[in-house]
């Protein structure tokens, strides 16, 4: 697997236990990349915010020794490959919630079409009639056209994968784990079908175990990627419960299946409705509300940049080597330039404001 020196200084990063999503977001604010924050020292990892002297003392000393050759082995193993926030391929709607991972490990692919996507969640231990409605909603929304995203867990979550997948639909399976060891163990077959037909997500590294406390950081991103969270059958205290609970934290909508008023699988459910959520019959319902709802993400056309104009021969290179973000000692080894030289072109840029510097040596185009 070939893979950028950022990317593979995003998976070290995200290798170190206990730095989650708003960590990582402090340290680039801090930092400009990843690679400065390998290099970062204790006392300048101390500056940032929610990073104490015991937590920046142990980053410092985790970062030193990451073992991104075994992660990368892994993923290319499994067929997996890393998505980075802003970077084609990412999911769009989850770049928009509060705090949203730096980087995911995905098998499979996520394409533009996947921004109508919808969660479909419930209860492992469901009865006969929250997994028919599952199956069937689900079939219904993705001959639809939408994206049908679960947990990949026991009971609802497979019923609505299967009902994408029966539907020559598209569908993602989130889960909390890393993508070397599917569970639970009985879906490996239907994540390898879901893989064919949508993608498998996770921010967790691929040796991570899915622990019970990671569950509800899962359940932010299925809300997150979804512009809506449909739940079928949940008791009070759910994993569900939590999915809708981000739904709503996330400006997303949130509709529940009614049940009996005596079935404690539907004791969730009917709390939902109270609480305000929609009372759902069928994809007609969802399709009506989704269908009149703004999408989570404008696209603008942007043209191609173009080169500003009185720049010598070795400056346009410059320029046109810095398509994206890049360190100062990559261009001088991909333009084959002294960093004497590199370094006087680059002020010159700057000070035209034609290119900025970051943190860390890195420059882009202004």
């Amino acid at each position: 697997m070939t893979l950028s020196d950022d990317e593979r200084d995003l998976i070290a990063l995200h290798l170190v236990t206990g730095v989650g999503p708003r960590v990582t977001a402090n340290l680039l604010e801090r930092f400009g990349s990843a690679s400065a924050v390998l290099y970062a020292t204790s006392r300048e990892l101390r500056e940032v915010p929610y990073l104490g002297e015991k937590v920046a003392s142990a980053l410092s000393a985790a970062l030193a020794n990451p073992d991104v050759a075994k992660e990368i082995d892994l993923l290319t193993k499994h067929g997996v490959h890393p998505s980075v926030l802003h970077r084609d391929g990412y999911p769009a709607n989850l770049a928009t919630i509060p705090y949203p991972p730096h980087l995911l490990f995905v098998r499979g692919d996520i394409v533009p079409s996947d921004e109508k996507a919808i969660a479909i969640v419930g209860s492992r231990a469901c009865t006969s009639y929250g997994r028919r409605f599952a199956e069937r909603v689900a079939g219904d929304l993705a001959r639809a056209g939408w994206t049908i995203v679960s947990g990949l867990a026991r009971g609802i979550d497979g019923c609505a994968h299967r009902g994408a997948l029966n539907a020559k639909g598209r569908t993602l399976a989130v889960l909390a784990g890393g993508l070397s060891k599917i569970y639970p163990p009985e879906h490996t077959e239907l994540a390898d079908e879901v893989a064919a037909s949508g993608a498998l997500i996770t921010e967790s590294c691929m040796l991570m175990e899915p622990m019970a406390a990671m569950f509800p950081a899962r359940n932010r991103i299925i809300s997150g990627i979804s512009r809506a969270v449909v739940v079928i059958e949940a008791e009070l205290k759910s994993g569900a419960l939590i999915t809708a609970r981000h739904a709503g934290e996330q400006g997303r909508e949130v509709f529940a299946l009614p049940g009996p008023v005596d079935s404690a699988a539907s004791a969730g459910t009917l709390h939902l409705l109270r609480q305000g959520a929609k009372l759902v019959r069928g994809a007609d319902d969802i399709l009506e509300d989704l269908n009149s709802l703004p999408a989570l993400v404008e696209h603008t056309e942007v043209s191609a940049p173009t080169m500003p104009s009185g720049l010598d021969e070795t400056q346009q290179r410059i320029w046109e080597a810095m398509s994206e973000r890049r360190l100062a000692d990559h261009l001088t080894a991909e333009l084959n330039l002294p960093i004497t030289e590199l370094s006087r072109h680059l002020m010159t840029l700057e000070l035209r404001k034609v290119v900025r510097r970051l943190p860390g040596n890195w420059y882009e185009r202004y």
